[in-house]
């Protein structure tokens, strides 16, 4: 296992100790880091995804928690050589650099555009060359998950206009392509239709296929990753329609999912409840309320009875910020649409004290319970985003919605 890998446990050294009073050197490499990127890099060539995983999600936390709190991971330039300057594993690298970056830091502007365009280059390798590497389901769900992130991400930072300096105005304008709203959409349909994904889950249906069986994995010796990618930029595309406001298209990109059966989408924790909590504010939306009090209940009572194996996990808070929204979710379609049997006592319980008095002004149909269906439903709804471009001419205003 990864955690016996001298990276993990190694005392802080003399130089570790002094950069981080002299503050950041993008170029400095830690051995500690030296060891991971060479071991990383190693099995990756030898597709070992269980040590990939082990890698990825254990000795890159505990390297970001001890080495790089509050400063990014050294540079790609400065690793590139302990890894043959492999282009592949270079833009792996830099996506976990931007990642680490937007989950620690605020990424200035000129960052934000370098993400983009590692997302292009590395997307462009996927989709248009042989790619030889099998990777777990864990990385391949977070790089659709924050491609979609850093995107809605980019377009509330781009709608406050207010404080923007000429010169962010100036690169805003300059590189007018980066977080393009077609871009993102078109690149997450290359996957789906590059990668056959639909054709390959229609043939399961028939027997014919075994993706779901295997997880998505290649056992033959293939790659799982456009694969894998295309199956999880289904769930991206109803994730960034859900954004835009357009809940019918949304549903559709799903549609060849069945979520009513475990599927690769509930290998992955982060994916099982990004797919579920979307899926019911879709169905909330187009006023199919029985969907999605049906989706909430189950995820609900899955959460509720597996979250204590991932107090540990990275995506621990999301899993309980996700839960609370649910929860807030499934009582306005119970408000709206009363459902006693479609609910377990489990989660009608937690309902009951999260809110119960609430849920019980809301049927009053009154001012006070307008306001509580606006409260639950700020809380609770995505942050919607406008995927245009403000005008760089008007008075700067805040465009966020």
């Amino acid at each position: 296992m990864a955690a016996n890998y001298d990276y993990d446990e190694a005392p802080a050294t003399y130089d570790d100790a002094n950069r981080q009073e002299l503050g950041y050197d993008p170029n400095f490499v830690p051995d500690s880091v030296k060891s991971f990127v060479v071991h990383l890099y190693r099995h990756i060539r030898e597709k070992n995804v269980y040590e990939i995983h082990q890698m990825y999600e254990i000795s890159f936390q505990t390297l970001s928690d001890r080495l790089f709190k509050d400063t990014p991971w050294p540079s790609v330039d400065a690793v590139a050589h302990y890894v043959d300057n492999d282009q592949v594993f270079c833009l792996l690298y830099r996506e976990m650099w931007f990642r680490h970056l937007y989950a620690r830091l605020s990424p200035t502007l000129k960052q934000r555009i370098d993400s983009w365009d590692n997302y292009c280059s590395l997307f462009q390798v996927v989709l248009h060359r042989v790619v030889n590497m099998q990777l777990p389901n864990q990385w391949l769900w977070d790089m659709v998950d924050e491609f979609v992130y850093q995107f809605q991400s980019f377009c509330q930072y781009r709608a406050k206009m207010k404080n923007k300096t000429e010169q962010e105005i100036a690169l805003l304008r300059q590189f007018d392509q980066a977080w393009n709203v077609y871009g993102v959409l078109n690149y997450l349909q290359a996957f789906v239709e590059k990668s056959n994904i639909i054709q390959i889950l229609e043939q399961e249906k028939e027997g014919l296929e075994q993706f779901t069986a295997t997880d998505g994995y290649d056992y033959s010796g293939g790659s799982n990753v456009l694969k894998v990618l295309g199956y999880f930029s289904m769930v991206g595309l109803l994730r960034v329609h859900c954004l835009l406001g357009d809940y019918q298209t949304g549903l559709k990109c799903l549609l060849p999912i069945d979520i009513s059966q475990q599927g690769v989408y509930t290998s992955v924790i982060g994916s099982h409840i990004t797919t579920i909590y979307h899926y019911g504010f879709a169905s909330l939306m187009m006023r199919r309320y029985v969907k999605a009090i049906r989706e909430f209940n189950k995820m609900l009572l899955y959460i509720y009875k597996t979250k204590q194996y991932h107090q540990k996990s990275p995506q621990y808070e999301q899993i309980l910020k996700k839960n609370e929204q649910m929860y807030a979710l499934l009582a306005i379609c119970l408000s709206l649409c009363p459902q006693t049997k479609l609910v377990e006592e489990t989660v009608n319980s937690q309902l009951r004290e999260k809110y119960g008095e609430k849920m019980a002004r809301m049927q009053r149909y009154d001012d006070e319970a307008f306001a509580i269906y606006d409260e639950l439903f700020s809380y609770a709804c995505p942050k919607f985003i406008t995927p245009s471009a403000p005008s760089f001419e008007e008075p700067l205003v805040n465009y966020n919605q």
